[in-house]
């Protein structure tokens, strides 16, 4: 069993902010992140949307999100 619980995209957003990332830019749900050290993410999910377990663990390898950063 996954340690990373589906979470609502808008409380994902909010962690990644937490941990240093930021809006370099956004177009609609289309929302770029950057954080100095890391490369640019696309995050792209509305605010109501679920993000799953297996999704959030593809996330978490490219921006060093943990799970008890939600």
């Amino acid at each position: 069993m996954s340690e990373w619980k589906s979470t609502k995209s808008k409380k994902v957003l909010s962690a990644l902010k937490k941990i240093g990332w930021s809006v370099k830019r956004q177009r609609g749900s289309h929302i770029t992140l950057e954080r100095e050290g890391w490369a640019d993410v696309i995050f792209a999910f509305h605010a109501s949307d679920e993000i799953g377990g297996r999704m959030l663990a593809r996330m978490a390898k490219n921006t060093g999100l943990m799970p008890e950063d939600l």
